[in-house]
């Protein structure tokens, strides 16, 4: 009889996210695997569970909570406990994704044998302050293992720190349902949290200054923590006179209803490690008019074949390229089907399947 392997993921939580997702899909694949025994941690300030995960995955959570006043208090038990339950666990590897908790992670088990693989999850470099710099560039040499998701990444982590064991490894982008009979409206979507480096409110204003008044702009996402943008955007809204033509959805479950429905997708953000909508609205045969940021869009989107990469902050080019495509329902199709063929490079199984060949196999 084959042995398990015991292997760990480690997260804060599984809310609303890109990285949380990833790891929801990096569960389901792993637990249909006969060869291993799943376990999850999580520890947090929230451990919401957003994404569905396997039954058969054990889950392991602190029992403390998180209190504001106490936040070096709450670092401290916080380390202690995932260092108690991974020497308790005595994992084969542990996977461990976000950029401030994988120094974490990698804190606990510093002493130990235990084998930790971190994976950063969005912009390759970012300034995360000076302590978190630090500790990034002392404990991530102590990692078995770290992931990048672009070459692009790859290159600013070696600048970073010395680690002779790298994997390049994108983001598992899933399966949208598409439903043929529901026909394309003129709707621009895009999708994510409300956080500042999302810059709608750039989008809104580029979408005021397009003479096209039966298209709208559906934004899904709701705020992160500390932040209430979502009253800053209505009010927004409501100053530009847009009401009904730019709709905030707020979270939402069920984004494939929207993937569906609309005919452009737009993706304004600064600051990305592997944006996984932008790989679910090609997936969806949508065209994408992204930032061309640091890392991650580039990786997907060629220029003027599948969609359109607009230098950061020319929002005249971002309205450009959105125009041309509202104009255009052809052009629209063969960008769309374009993006749905280039995707699947980043087949969820596919991908999976390096994360177990990286973390696994030959353990």
């Amino acid at each position: 009889m084959q042995t398990k392997k015991k292997i760990c993921l480690a997260i804060p939580s599984l809310q609303a996210g890109g990285m949380e997702r990833v790891m929801s899909e990096i569960a389901w694949n792993f637990s249909k695997r006969e060869d291993i025994e799943l376990h999850l941690i999580m520890f947090g300030r929230t451990r919401e569970i957003f994404y569905s995960i396997p039954n058969n995955m054990q889950i392991h959570k602190p029992v403390f909570e998180y209190n504001p006043k106490h936040r070096t208090l709450f670092t401290f038990r916080t380390v202690k406990y995932i260092r108690s339950e991974l020497k308790r666990l005595n994992p084969d590897a542990v996977l461990s994704l976000g950029n401030y908790w994988n120094s974490l992670v990698l804190l606990s088990t510093l002493g130990t044998k235990i084998p930790v693989y971190v994976s950063d999850r969005s912009k390759p470099d970012k300034d995360m302050g000076k302590l978190q710099n630090w500790l990034r560039v002392k404990l991530y040499p102590h990692a078995a293992g770290v992931i990048a998701q672009t070459k692009k990444a790859e290159e600013v982590y070696k600048k970073m720190y010395a680690h002779d064991n790298m994997a390049i490894i994108g983001n598992p982008i899933r399966d949208v349902s598409i439903n043929p009979a529901i026909k394309r409206e003129k709707m621009i979507l895009s999708v994510g949290r409300l956080i500042n480096t999302k810059h709608y409110d750039r989008l809104i204003n580029v979408f005021a200054e397009i003479n096209a008044p039966e298209w709208t702009l559906c934004i899904v996402g709701g705020d992160a923590l500390k932040l209430n943008n979502s009253e800053k955007y209505k009010k927004q809204i409501e100053n530009m006179g847009l009401q009904g033509r730019v709709v905030l959805t707020g979270m939402q479950k069920d984004v494939d209803s929207y993937l569906n429905r609309a005919s452009v997708f737009a993706f304004p953000s600064s600051s990305e490690g592997f944006p996984n909508v932008v790989g679910e609205a090609m997936a969806a045969g949508l065209p994408v008019v992204s930032y061309d940021c640091v890392a991650g869009p580039s990786d997907m989107i060629e220029d003027g074949r599948n969609g359109y990469l607009v230098p950061v902050f020319d929002d005249e080019m971002m309205k450009d390229r959105l125009q041309r495509l509202m104009k255009d329902e052809e052009l629209r199709k063969t960008m769309g089907d374009n993006a749905q063929q280039s995707i699947k490079r980043f087949d969820k199984d596919e991908i999976c399947q390096r994360f177990y060949d990286f973390i696994v196999k030959d353990r």
